[in-house]
């Protein structure tokens, strides 16, 4: 039986599977016209797999010698030209072995250039003896090549850009370099060039750089359908809408969120996928973090990463600074969409804030029974009086220690509420630049609460903050909400705590200053 893949590169025999990914027809297009380009994409968005189908597509048609080779073997030895080198050369032979294994003249060429004691350049002549002898264009697709860095990095592409000038009859025809990141023009310096402020930019024979899409709404339907045609269990419509909203096409997420409902959660065929079991899917995956999960999470200690991040979950933009290159940096990544400056998905928007709290999180020592009414309900204000109380006396440990300091107020909130709300009840966030302020949604029973984190930036905060809670009291259908107004100022902590109740458009809403 075929399963969704959440591990490696996807084998149509083995997993569902979306063929032609890539533009087929604008590949073939780059490589009549001998361009040398990038192909980029976040990890687990299934490079690698589209890559390998195009490669075997374009030597099935025989008009090209193709080959696809990850270059992540020499990764832990960048600084080691010549060990970097013979490690990637030693990799090239194995998989010349294993796919294209009547090219014996090249394979005695690579022999002789393992022996050679001159390692640094033996890519370049065995690129150069390969386009020589071959009866067809050599295409080259070099994976994972973005994880090359440094000297070893500089040394390949310098390589490339002295043979591009010979291709085709001399050196491949074309080469596509595919990773995370578009290093647009590769701006690199090694440990003397940053020393001396030089900026060296080797790669400048680059064509084009192609991103790998998320899928559609339709690609996820179509994925699906393939598990309902192999077993029969169906998906509700509604189910496969709720998928596509939860990961915005990321392919591994898609895969992951079906794995899980279908081969963990249910396992009973006769037994349709909705959306409710699409919803316990998703909190299982955010509880254990998978590794790619995990990976994206690590990132979250980066400077270029939280100089962004601060700022989206914070809501604020014109009081803090960003570079363009930040911003690329975590677009690339996969953590922020593409157009505009937020989230990537809903997922990744619960995950990040819970990863930046989570062993502050879990050493808090509150239990939501000292909260909850003899009918089984949230005391929220009870719950807010005992926040006050708790940020008043930790909050600035908790932010002197943590770069997020922006965000910081709204991720201790969110801290206090998960440990309270775990297993009784659901926390939604709602997030993103520009916004101003977070909106904080909890399902407990039949409850739903509202409550609005603002930072104090002048006079018209609360008046604000109080439309736009009374604004998402309205979109959530809220039975009762809240306005929390945290103040950075050096006022006195007597000063800055209170508890007040105010009137808007009908509705009563408790204002709490912290």
């Amino acid at each position: 039986m075929k399963y969704f893949n959440t591990v490696g590169v996807t084998n149509p025999e083995k997993h569902y599977f979306l063929p032609h990914r890539l533009n087929w027809h604008q590949l073939e297009e780059f490589i009549e016209k001998e361009y040398y380009f990038i192909l980029h994409a976040p990890r687990q968005s299934g490079k690698t797999t589209a890559i390998k189908e195009f490669v075997d597509h374009l030597n099935k048609e025989g008009n090209y010698s193709a080959l696809h080779m990850s270059t992540e073997v020499a990764h832990a030895v960048v600084e080691d030209v010549p060990r970097a080198i013979d490690l990637l050369v030693r990799r090239l032979k194995t998989v010349i072995e294993n796919y294209l294994p009547d090219q014996q003249s090249l394979i005695n060429f690579i022999d002789q250039e393992l022996k050679s004691s001159d390692k640094e350049f033996s890519f370049y002549s065995i690129m150069r003896f390969w386009a020589r002898e071959s009866k067809k264009p050599i295409v080259l697709f070099l994976d994972e090549f973005d994880g090359l860095v440094g000297s070893s990095l500089i040394s390949l592409l310098k390589q490339f850009r002295d043979g591009y000038q010979d291709r085709p009859h001399n050196f491949p025809q074309t080469i596509c370099l595919i990773g995370v990141r578009d290093l647009r023009d590769y701006r690199i310096k090694t440990k003397t060039q940053e020393e001396l402020g030089v900026l060296y930019s080797p790669f400048n024979i680059k064509a084009e750089s192609l991103i790998l899409p998320n899928f559609s709404q339709e690609d996820v339907r179509t994925l699906y359908l393939q598990h309902t045609q192999e077993t029969r269990q169906q998906f509700t419509e509604e189910a496969i809408e709720y998928a596509y909203y939860l990961t915005q096409g990321q392919p591994w997420l898609v895969n992951a969120l079906a794995y899980q409902a279908c081969f963990r959660d249910v396992q009973d065929r006769s037994i349709t996928i909705t959306k409710e079991i699409i919803d316990r899917a998703k909190e299982e995956l955010i509880l254990r973090r998978d590794t790619h999960l995990d990976a994206l999470v690590d990132r979250l200690k980066e400077q270029r990463v939280y100089n962004i991040i601060d700022m989206v979950i914070s809501g604020g933009m014109a009081h803090l600074q960003y570079s363009d290159d930040d911003l690329q940096y975590v677009r690339d990544l996969g953590l922020v969409t593409r157009k505009g400056i937020a989230i990537a998905n809903p997922i990744y928007q619960e995950i990040l804030p819970r990863a930046l709290v989570y062993s502050a999180q879990e050493g808090l020592p509150f239990n939501s029974i000292d909260y909850i009414d003899s009918k089984k309900n949230l005391i929220v204000g009870k719950l807010l009086q005992k926040f006050q109380q708790f940020y008043r006396e930790n909050s600035e440990i908790w932010l002197q220690g943590s770069a997020y300091k922006e965000c910081g107020p709204h991720l201790i909130m969110m801290a206090f509420l998960q440990r309270i709300i775990n297993g009784g009840g659901t926390l939604h966030r709602e997030y993103g630049l520009g916004r101003g302020r977070v909106d904080l949604l909890i399902h407990w029973k039949q409850q739903r609460i509202v409550i609005e984190l603002k930072i104090k930036r002048g006079e018209k905060t609360v008046i604000e903050g109080l439309e736009q809670t009374t604004e998402y009291m309205d979109t959530a259908h809220a039975t009762e909400g809240h306005l929390v107004v945290f103040d950075p100022s050096k006022k006195s902590w007597d000063e800055k705590i209170y508890r007040e109740q105010r009137q808007q458009a009908g509705k009563t809403i408790e204002v709490w200053g912290c």
